[in-house]
């Protein structure tokens, strides 16, 4: 049986600013729990942070971002890894498994602009970014006057290409921009009602080999119930749906009492297709919740919208 506390733990971590913030909060929470332990951060490039010319959905999803931060708790070089859960693939590798989520920050996506308030003030073909297809998707459906375009990289690259004048406006989650001290750049915060906010969005999770239950003991402390709770919900459903970012596809669920509420919807990426359904439940029951409003999407025409969506990702792919 392992020494608890440990002696010493390796936190892998991508190397972007937003990651490294992120390892550096969860280093720091443990190292006041269990001050004999040295914690120390290994810092990784994964393939995600190195294909920046083509979007997500059409260069192999999320698992871009964790794969390697996997191989080294795999090979013993690292204990677990520190993600954001968005970037989270909704079903982990035989052998991992989430540790901890801790609270969640901000969800909302946030309008970024240096001549712009919101994107109601946008004018007709005006050039919007994001990584995301249910940003597109979203922005498509309320605002078809504008223009669309990818936005990769991490969050310095993308307010680069904001500066240059790339773009009139960027859509990046508010959660990245407040860890980073960049809240400033934020012109407004969108509404959940208007843009629903992806799985997981602005929480973080602790990946961990599903063998090491000394680390879930180890982690335990730093796990926020109500968050944990509420994203249960949220990447249940996305798991029901394929849980690709080839779909967009949006879930946030909140916690009131010992009741959840949660709100969802599937989208074609132009936005013309929506089945949206709500639905509440007991919080103690976060899984059981998604998979009612997975039913209530698919009775609002859920499987006609993937469908088109995997027939534009396989006319992509083809070209």
């Amino acid at each position: 049986m392992k020494e608890f506390p440990p002696s010493s733990l390796v936190i892998a971590s991508r190397e972007s600013r937003l990651a490294m913030w992120q390892a550096e909060h969860v280093r720091d929470r443990l190292a006041a729990l269990y001050p004999q332990c040295s914690i120390s951060i290994l810092g990784m490039t994964t393939r995600g942070d190195q294909i920046l010319d083509r979007t997500l959905s059409k260069v192999g999803g999320k698992g871009l971002f964790v794969k390697e931060l996997e191989v080294a708790m795999a090979e013993g070089r690292a204990d677990f890894a520190v993600h954001s859960l968005k970037d989270v693939p909704m079903e982990l590798p035989e052998g991992f498994v989430l540790g901890a989520i801790l609270e969640r920050e901000d969800p909302r996506d946030a309008f970024v602009s240096n001549d712009y308030a919101g994107l109601d003030e946008l004018p007709a073909g005006a050039v919007v970014g994001t990584s995301s297809l249910r940003r597109q998707a979203l922005i498509a459906a309320r605002y078809p006057h504008l223009v669309i375009k990818p936005l990769r990289g991490n969050l310095d690259t993308r307010l680069g290409k904001l500066d240059r004048g790339d773009y009139a406006a960027i859509i990046l989650a508010v959660a990245g921009l407040k860890r980073l001290g960049l809240e400033s750049r934020i012109r407004s915060a969108i509404a959940p009602e208007q843009s629903l906010p992806a799985p997981g969005q602005g929480a973080m999770a602790i990946e961990i080999l599903a063998e090491r239950t000394d680390l879930q003991r180890v982690l335990a402390p730093i796990n926020h119930l109500a968050t944990d709770r509420a994203v249960t919900a949220e990447r249940t459903l996305s798991r029901t749906f394929g849980g690709s970012c080839q779909i967009p596809l949006a879930a946030f669920a909140t916690i009131e009492g010992d009741r959840m509420h949660m709100r969802a919807l599937v989208a074609t990426p132009d936005g013309k297709q929506v089945a949206a359904a709500e639905a509440d439940g007991p919080a103690e029951a976060p899984a059981a919740l998604g998979k009612q409003i997975a039913d209530l999407l698919q009775a609002q025409g859920a499987a006609a919208i993937l469908a088109a969506c995997k027939a534009d990702a396989d006319g992509d792919a083809a070209e």
